[in-house]
């Protein structure tokens, strides 16, 4: 992994760049400088070619027209013009590597400087260039010689006399090898001196790349901790130039971003703690209607994992998909309070959820905020003040209507009637009672909701207090009934108010009376549960049914209305009871089984008294 962030990084890539850099500019110094060398150095010696051609065609001149005989073309004054060319071609260019032949204008060469190839004097030469070359056409040319696989300066000039006739051919053969030797021991000085350059340039560039990148390094390295959210470490300025000010910059940027992240970090801090300890249940939404977010109570409202509810949609997690009128538009468009119902058959269940856009600065609509209440307790509290409200007006009804009747039958002269009259009077006097105790439970009831009621509460004890009321209870029933205490006569105190805790054990005692059959036994119990006192009166009436049992101690509640009217109650004697026995900080509740009877239970807070001390 080091290899191969070695070989990405920039130190690398910028002394790479700065040798090819050199490289590319001593090549093309290079080409230029040879090339130029190259031509001046053929160009010298091409010269040099001309000036000895010319000064050789003079002597060669010389002696092709020199006079040795009356008759030039005896045998005798051939040969003799071939040993004087050959003395001056050997002598000449014997140490040189330059070929020189001498040609008739008829093809056979006179004369050669080659010593160890004199034989070809007087052959006609086979060089088919030598006709073009007498036709007046000379040859200046390199080629490559097959013989020696070296490169060659080919020239030729004519041999004229006095009168401008060709008397002869020159044809010169020099070797380059001497030039191109030259060229080649150049190239390897500068190959050599460009290795070397190339060298201390690497060392150069390395020890640059390095003082440059450094610092670019050590702004690397702080991004990646300030990556990793440490703000903490700094860069450090090697100079005051480009990338001295950039490190600078850079460290400005990291205490900025340090308070920025630590302002955010606080911010969303707050926010966290503000929706981790709302009781109210918050979702937000993108704009395409995916959770994105939903703190602790809303997942508990919901009954949802938050690992579920995620990019969700949220007319599916609050059950309005299906329901009509209820679009994702329409939330943007028109947010408003819904009612969310997720009651079951055993538990009522009522959301409330409140809906509120959220808009970019542009106008552009980016989601949904969701805040959802339990407004079941408030539906409940409703549902039974209208309940309530009913309830109070047909209890309220019946003996009016009735009382009505029977006064308007008076007033029609009923009155007169000896046998009519006091009847009628007995069944108003009847129902005005009713209507007394009706509006003295609610008084009541109203005094028990008002928050600065207060119980005026003293230490009783208790197994004292209660066989008092069983007592009266025994003395005044008219019904055969059976009282059976299950309780010692030990000490039990509590901190109680002795009337509201009588009316208590009136109305249950009162209905146990109502309820029971000729015969029948009423049992009281009282039992000790820790540091509570659980009081029970138990019947042998015709019981309760399961579904009713739960809401007996509802205000108004009956569980057979005609049998308890008959019997004059007004359904608030429980809720009553319900209430004095959760101020005294206890609760009541009820079992019963139909045909068999009803127990009702309550407790009160016991305090762990002695009776001695009271004495």
């Amino acid at each position: 992994m080091k290899k191969v962030r070695f070989f990405q990084s920039i130190h690398l890539k910028f002394v790479l760049t700065y040798i090819l850099l050199i490289m590319v500019a001593m090549q093309i110094i290079g080409m230029y400088f040879v090339n130029q060398l190259e031509e001046r150095l053929l160009t010298s010696f091409t010269t040099s070619l001309k000036d000895r051609v010319t000064i050789l065609n003079y002597s060669v001149k010389q002696e092709l027209t020199k006079d040795r005989s009356k008759d030039d073309k005896s045998p005798q004054g051939q040969r003799t013009v071939q040993q004087d060319l050959e003395q001056l071609l050997v002598t000449e260019f014997e140490k040189e590597n330059i070929t020189v032949k001498v040609i008739n204008p008829n093809g056979i060469i006179l004369g050669t400087s080659d010593a160890e190839n004199q034989e070809i004097v007087d052959q006609r030469t086979t060089d088919l260039s030598i006709n073009r070359i007498i036709l007046g056409n000379p040859i200046q040319e390199e080629k490559l010689d097959p013989k020696t696989n070296e490169r060659v300066q080919i020239m030729t000039s004519l041999i004229k006399n006095d009168n401008d006739e060709t008397i002869g051919i020159l044809y010169v053969s020099a070797s380059m090898k001497e030039v191109y030797d030259q060229l080649k021991q150049i190239n390897l000085i500068f190959a050599t001196g460009t290795m070397i350059a190339i060298a201390i340039t690497v060392a150069i560039g390395i020890l640059l790349a390095r003082a440059i990148t450094r610092p670019i390094s050590d702004i690397r390295k702080q991004a990646l901790e300030m990556a990793k959210g440490n703000f903490s470490r700094k860069v450090k300025v090697y100079g005051n130039d480009e990338i001295g000010q950039l490190s600078l910059a850079f460290n400005n940027l990291s205490k900025k971003l340090q308070q920025a992240h630590a302002s955010t970090e606080g911010e969303r801090r707050k926010l966290t703690s503000v929706l981790a300890h709302m009781t109210d249940g918050v979702i937000a939404t993108d704009r395409k209607g995916r959770i994105i977010l939903l703190n602790d109570p809303a997942e508990e409202m919901l009954n949802v994992s938050r690992e579920t509810a995620l990019n969700e949609f949220i007319l599916s997690i609050l059950d309005l998909e299906d329901k009509e009128g209820y679009s994702l538009e329409s939330l943007f468009n028109e947010p408003d309070d819904v009612l969310l119902d997720f009651s079951t058959r055993n538990k009522p269940y009522i959301l409330r959820a409140s809906f509120s856009v959220i808009q970019k600065e542009t106008g552009k609509i980016n989601g949904l905020i969701i805040v959802l209440y339990d407004v079941t307790e408030q539906e409940k509290i409703e549902q039974e003040r209208r309940e309530f409200v009913a309830n109070v007006s047909h209890e309220l009804r019946t003996p009016l209507t009735t009382m009505r009747s029977y006064l308007e039958a008076l007033g029609d002269g009923a009155w007169k009637d000896e046998n009519l009259a006091p009847n009628f009077l007995a069944v108003t006097q009847e129902e005005t009672e009713r209507m007394i105790r009706l509006v003295n439970d609610l008084l009541q009831l109203s005094k028990l909701d008002a928050t600065d009621y207060r119980l005026m509460k003293e230490f009783v004890n208790f197994t004292d207090f209660f066989n008092r009321i069983i007592d009266r209870f025994e003395m005044s029933k008219e019904q055969n009934v059976v009282f059976n205490r299950k309780f010692s006569k030990q000490a039990r105190f509590v901190e109680i108010d002795e009337d509201k805790v009588t009316q208590v054990l009136y109305n249950i005692i009162s209905n146990a009376l109502k309820y029971s059959p000729e015969g029948g036994t009423i049992t009281y119990r009282l039992k000790e549960r820790g540091n509570m006192l659980e009081v029970s009166i138990s019947d042998q009436g015709v019981g309760i049914p399961k579904d009713n049992l739960l809401k007996i101690f509802d205000r108004f509640y009956r569980v057979d209305k005609a049998r308890t009217r008959k019997l004059g109650g007004t359904g608030l004697g429980l809720a009553i009871a319900k209430e004095m026995i959760h101020a005294h900080g206890g609760r009541i509740w009820a079992t019963s089984e139909e045909g068999k009877g009803t127990t009702i239970y309550f407790t009160l807070p016991m305090e762990s008294v002695q009776e001695d001390e009271w004495i």
